[in-house]
């Protein structure tokens, strides 16, 4: 499995419906990305210059919401994930 480092998380994003609610097939390029996912990994935490170590709020298995162009996209075992900076998860939804 991925281990993230620092402040960094990897999120499985949500997939996005592919019909609209009347029943319209979207095509891949009309489908906005998810701002959504679960958190599958979570990295130890930012060390500060003066040597603090800042640990992180969120943690395996949360439901977060992401910033739209955050992190950067990876496959790994045939899944698609998402690394990203814990600053750019703006909430955990319950």
């Amino acid at each position: 499995m991925l281990k993230p480092l620092a402040n960094r998380v990897i999120i499985e994003v949500n997939k996005e419906e592919e019909k609209t609610v009347g029943g319209i097939v979207l095509p891949s390029s009309a489908k906005e990305k998810s701002q959504t996912g679960v958190i599958v990994a979570v990295g130890e935490g930012l060390v500060t210059d003066q040597g603090t170590k800042i640990e992180m709020t969120v943690t395996v298995g949360d439901q977060v919401l992401f910033e739209k162009y955050a992190g950067t996209e990876i496959t790994y075992d045939g899944k698609d994930y998402l690394v990203v900076k814990e600053s750019d998860i703006v909430a955990i939804v319950d």
